[in-house]
């Protein structure tokens, strides 16, 4: 597990799956906003899920979201678009309803880039949102994320056209955590 301050990233297990499929993926209007997929009905228990356990990859890894104060899973987190020559990648995040509003997103943000940066070597971290996704948008800018762009009517969203936001933090400007 990577521990940040308030949360731990560790490997989705089996006992996740169908808890973040039925409160995130079967949120459609969310999960329209958060996923460049169409939604379709998927069960959870299905390998399509996009919370199934699945093969290590290196170009997409998922953590399941822990809340290290109570032990209980708060939601998912993904490195993704890993680009190994460019030693680039995105990242994104989905709480729990019930695990918003708490301040953990700017945490899991910094300890993704801890991830990319300490353990994989990356050079580069991309967060693509949603242009009124304040929560994201507060959390990227917290672990030193710089706008860099907007892209206009990008995203198709529940039959609206939306813009999104991008933000970068290249290994240089990230500032780690200072371990005890």
């Amino acid at each position: 597990m990577i521990r940040g301050e308030k949360i731990g990233l560790r490997a989705r297990q089996e006992s996740d799956v169908a808890v973040l499929h039925t409160e995130l993926y079967e949120d459609v209007a969310m999960t329209s906003r958060a996923d460049t997929r169409a939604w379709k009905p998927i069960a959870a228990g299905a390998a399509e899920s996009p919370y199934a356990v699945g093969e290590p990859s290196e170009v997409f890894v998922p953590f399941s979201v822990a809340d290290l104060e109570t032990g209980e899973l708060a939601g998912a987190a993904v490195l993704w678009g890993i680009d190994a020559h460019n030693r680039s990648a995105h990242l994104g995040l989905s709480l729990r309803p019930a695990f918003r509003g708490r301040g953990l997103g700017t945490d899991v943000v910094r300890t993704l880039c801890e991830y990319g940066f300490a353990v994989r070597g990356l050079r580069r971290l991309q967060v693509e949102t949603l242009t009124d996704n304040q929560a994201m948008i507060g959390a990227a800018k917290a672990a030193g994320f710089q706008y860099e762009g907007t892209l206009r009517r990008a995203s198709w969203v529940y039959g609206r056209e939306l813009d999104e936001v991008v933000f970068g933090l290249l290994h240089d400007e990230w500032a780690p955590a200072v371990r005890p």
